[in-house]
């Protein structure tokens, strides 16, 4: 599994890093009763998506891998009905 390199990326550490950092302010927020920090621990949460996205759109995120040929789609003329004889 660790082969296929899933989440070992500069973009998605990043994006982990900041959405934690947000879900600890919205729980220390909710100990001590306060809605404003909720909400702001809550935007700081889609921030991160919306970082770890650009990062991944920068070229920080996952690569095609270069081991295997993209698959052939066959044309719609090779493809044969199935009959019900």
């Amino acid at each position: 599994m660790s082969a296929a390199a899933h989440g070992h990326t500069p973009a998605a550490w990043t994006g982990v890093t900041i959405a934690f950092i947000g879900f600890t302010v919205s729980g220390v927020a909710m100990i001590i009763p306060n809605v404003l920090l909720v909400v702001v621990g809550l935007v700081i949460v889609v921030a991160a998506g919306v970082v770890g996205k650009a990062m991944s759109m920068a070229g920080m995120g996952k690569q095609p891998s270069t081991n295997f040929a993209p698959a052939a789609v066959p044309a719609a003329e090779e493809r044969t009905p199935v009959s019900a004889a």
